[in-house]
């Protein structure tokens, strides 16, 4: 309900269209038509605010967390930190660039960047780097990417510059046959085209949350839900089967169910973390005195470093990371509702609950409420590519909060 007490109602999209050689190929301007310029208002102060405190905590956290590791793998206990210092350095530098771009240079780029997406997705399966039974990377020199983190990020652009495009045809009630294919078709093969991708590199968690995100992505965008939810419940069911019948997928469900029975094997990482997050207790054993870091949590500083914010903070430092997490989701649908520009306003929305889809699910993985499908925790989770592009989407974010009609 808005102030007035009428209930409040997202901005009508404006008329669009246009030719198919015309979206997927848009004309670009001259470059310093792109950037802003002094006069546009400030970008949102207070998620900028929120950003900072989380980057710079889970920087300490990992620090925490990688030490005792990196000392025994690597005989360096410095390794993972000054790794993360440098990428965090190198993201907040893709943060500000990215926030001084204007949004039309991001919904021009969107096809180029979607298309360049899936030329790495393909490039992964050919040439890319095995590891844990899985080919998800690929080695730049001393730079190694997970083209499945970009991938994420270039579904939102892509979608949302597909429904500013053909926003008319999508949300024609009048016409079940556009509002069929235009409005839900079209766009989950857009979405079906790199979930199918990532599938063939055996990335469960990431075919998730690609599926979460670009069912959000048409859904907000005010399509007929008969439609969308027909689509949702095939894509239930096929992740369900590829679950059921996927020995890799298969054998984690069995853990999950019973990570007693394979304390040695595949449930030595789930009940480690649990008994890392019980012996946190309320205040927790202290920054920097976790027990369980020396080796008992696998991967302390990656996918389960959240069991260790648990252990040295406590259940009040877990609150407070998760309230954090809860201001910047909070913010950022703030500043998106209230954006009138159809490209931005549904830009902002996705990449904000990418933030929060891939935060509740690392939470659920480390407290075994869901079987163990390796998801990093955003902002803290050690790793540079996932780091950047986090940055690079919060960027995003702050620019086309300047189109926001909001407090600052």
């Amino acid at each position: 309900m808005s102030r007035s007490g009428k209930p409040f109602i997202l901005p009508p999209l404006s008329p669009g269209g246009g030719k198919i050689a015309k979206f997927m190929f848009p004309k670009f301007s001259r470059p310093r038509e792109y950037i802003t310029d002094k006069s546009s208002p400030g970008t949102d102060r207070f998620f900028i605010i929120i950003v900072t405190i989380l980057a710079l905590f889970g920087t300490a956290m990992v620090f925490s967390a990688s030490y005792a590791y990196a000392a025994f793998r690597y005989d360096d206990p410095g390794y993972f930190i000054r790794r993360q210092v440098v990428w965090l350095a190198v993201g907040f530098a893709v943060m500000f660039l990215s926030s001084r771009i204007k949004s039309d240079f991001y919904r021009s780029a969107a096809p180029y960047l979607y298309i360049f997406t899936v030329i790495l997705l393909v490039l992964t399966l050919l040439i890319g780097l095995v590891g844990n039974g899985a080919q998800r990377w690929i080695s730049l020199g001393p730079i190694t990417i997970q083209p499945s983190e970009i991938a994420k990020m270039s579904l939102v652009l892509m979608l949302a510059k597909y429904f500013s495009d053909y926003e008319t045809e999508a949300l024609d009630r009048r016409n079940a046959r556009n509002s069929f294919w235009y409005g839900t078709m079209y766009p989950c093969l857009i979405m079906g085209l790199i979930i199918i991708l990532v599938m063939l590199q055996k990335h469960l968690s990431c075919i998730i949350i690609l599926g979460l995100i670009g069912l959000f992505v048409i859904f907000i965008s005010g399509v007929k839900t008969t439609y969308l939810g027909f689509f949702a419940s095939c894509a239930s069911v096929g992740v369900t089967c590829l679950a059921i019948f996927t020995d890799y997928t298969k054998e984690r469900i069995t853990v999950w169910r019973n990570p007693e029975l394979y304390k040695l094997t595949g449930g030595w990482q789930t009940l480690q973390g649990l008994m890392a997050i019980g012996s946190g207790g309320f205040f927790g054993l202290g920054f920097g005195n976790s027990k369980l870091k020396y080796c008992y949590v696998s991967e302390p500083a990656n996918d389960m470093i959240f069991t260790i914010c648990c252990e040295e903070l406590g259940f009040i430092g877990a609150v407070v990371i998760l309230s954090l997490f809860a201001l910047l989701i909070y913010r950022g649908f703030s500043i998106g509702v209230r954006i009138s520009n159809t490209f931005s306003r549904i830009c902002v929305l996705g990449l904000t609950a990418k933030t929060a889809i891939q935060t509740l699910l690392n939470v659920a993985v480390v407290t075994n409420t869901i079987p163990n499908t390796g998801i990093s925790l955003p902002f803290f989770s050690y790793g540079g590519s996932s780091l950047v592009m986090l940055f690079l989407e919060m960027g995003m974010i702050l620019s086309m909060s300047r189109e926001a009609q909001i407090r600052k």
